[in-house]
C-alpha cells in the first residue's frame, strides 16, 4: 500500500537548487514522511593517483565526503530549521543508481524521488542513464520531479492495460489504482484519471483485404476497452468522466492527454524484464516517457525483485 512513509532523495550534485527534495518535504507535510537526502559520489582521478598511499586516498576520500555532506546540508537547512526532519547520507560509489537501490533495500525505502533534466520549463523530459536504470531496477516506487510547483487542481494520470489476457497486467492496474488514490486522497485531494489507448486499424490490413470492415473493426477494438475501463472504474468507484480510452498509440495518447489535463502527474506501471518494460504497451514505453512534462511515477508489482543486490558489479556506465 502506497503509504510512502520512508522516502529517499537522490541528491543532484550538479547544482543548488533540489525540486525534488522540495517535493519531499511537500509530502512530508500532507503524509509525515521520514526524508533521507542522499547522495553518491566518486572522483575518479582520487582512485588513480599513484602518488598518495592508500591511507592518503582513503583520507582524502573521507576528506570529499565530508565536504559534499556539509553541501547537502546547506540545501536541507532551511527545511531542517522549519522543523523538517531531514537525515543526510553521503556514500562514495562510482555507480550512482547501484548506490541508491543498495541504499534502498537495505534501509527499507519505500519511495525514491530524483528531479528530472530538462532543458527548459516547456520542454519534456531528458532521462540520465542512472535514471532509466532506476525505472528498471529499483524495487521500490521512482518519482522522477520536474522543477515546477505542483498544479493547482492538480491531476494524477494512471495509464493502464486495457488488452491483456495475462493475469500479473490486471494485477498489476489495480495496484496502481489502489496506490495512486490512497496518496491522492492525502495531496490535496488530486483527481485520479485514468487513460487506455487503444490501436488504429494497420494500414496493410485495409490494403490486402479489400473487403475489410475498418470502421466495423476500429468500433470492435473500442468496445472491447470501453468495457474492460467500466469493469476496471467500477472496482474502485471512480466516476466515468475521470476516464479516457482513446484511439492512437500510446506514446502519443498518453502525453498529449496530460498535458490536456495539465495533469501533475503520469502514472505507469513496468513489470521491468527486458529495459522498461511497462505492462500496458511493452516496449514503447520508453517513448511514452521521454514526452511526458510532467513529473513521472513509475510502480512495479509486488513480486518484483531487483536485479541489483548488495554487492551487485554491473559494468554499465553512468551519468
Amino acid at each position: 500500500m502506497a503509504n510512502y512513509q520512508d522516502i529517499l532523495v537522490a541528491i543532484d550534485a550538479t547544482q543548488d537548487d533540489q525540486p525534488a527534495l522540495r517535493r519531499a518535504v511537500y509530502l512530508h507535510h500532507r503524509i509525515g514522511c521520514k526524508i533521507k537526502a542522499f547522495l553518491p559520489i566518486y572522483e575518479f582521478s582520487y582512485e588513480m593517483t599513484t602518488l598518495l598511499s592508500p591511507d592518503e586516498r582513503v583520507a582524502m576520500r573521507k576528506g570529499v565526503i565530508s565536504q559534499r555532506t556539509a553541501w547537502v546540508k546547506e540545501q536541507a537547512q532551511a527545511y531542517i530549521d522549519a522543523g523538517v526532519p531531514i537525515e543526510i547520507k553521503v556514500v562514495w560509489h562510482n555507480r550512482p543508481f547501484e548506490a541508491i537501490i543498495q541504499e534502498v533495500i537495505t534501509a527499507k525505502h519505500d519511495l525514491v524521488l530524483k528531479m528530472a533534466h530538462q532543458y527548459d520549463r516547456l520542454s519534456a523530459v531528458l532521462f540520465t542513464p542512472t535514471d532509466w536504470h532506476l525505472l528498471r531496477k529499483c524495487p521500490c516506487p521512482v518519482w522522477i520531479v520536474k522543477d515546477q510547483p505542483w498544479p493547482e487542481g492538480g491531476k494524477a494520470l494512471v495509464a493502464v492495460n486495457l488488452t491483456s489476457e495475462e493475469p500479473h497486467h490486471d494485477a498489476l492496474n489495480e495496484k496502481l489504482l489502489r496506490d495512486t488514490l490512497l496518496l491522492a486522497s492525502k495531496v490535496d485531494k488530486t483527481e485520479v484519471h485514468l487513460v487506455g489507448a487503444y490501436p488504429i486499424t494497420p494500414i496493410s490490413i485495409a490494403i490486402e483485404l479489400p473487403d475489410f470492415d475498418s470502421s466495423t473493426y476500429n468500433n470492435a477494438i473500442r468496445g472491447q476497452h470501453l468495457i474492460a475501463m467500466k469493469t476496471l472504474r467500477q472496482k474502485f468507484s471512480i466516476d466515468e468522466n475521470m476516464t479516457h480510452v482513446e484511439k492512437g498509440l500510446a506514446e502519443e495518447v498518453i502525453p498529449n492527454l496530460a498535458t490536456h489535463l495539465d495533469a501533475g502527474i503520469v502514472v505507469l506501471g513496468t513489470i521491468g524484464r527486458t529495459g522498461l518494460s511497462a505492462a500496458f504497451l511493452g516496449n514503447t514505453a520508453e517513448q511514452v516517457i521521454d514526452s511526458l512534462r510532467c513529473d513521472l511515477l513509475v510502480i512495479k508489482p509486488d513480486d518484483f525483485e531487483s536485479p541489483v543486490d548488495l554487492d551487485d558489479e554491473e559494468e554499465d556506465d553512468d551519468d
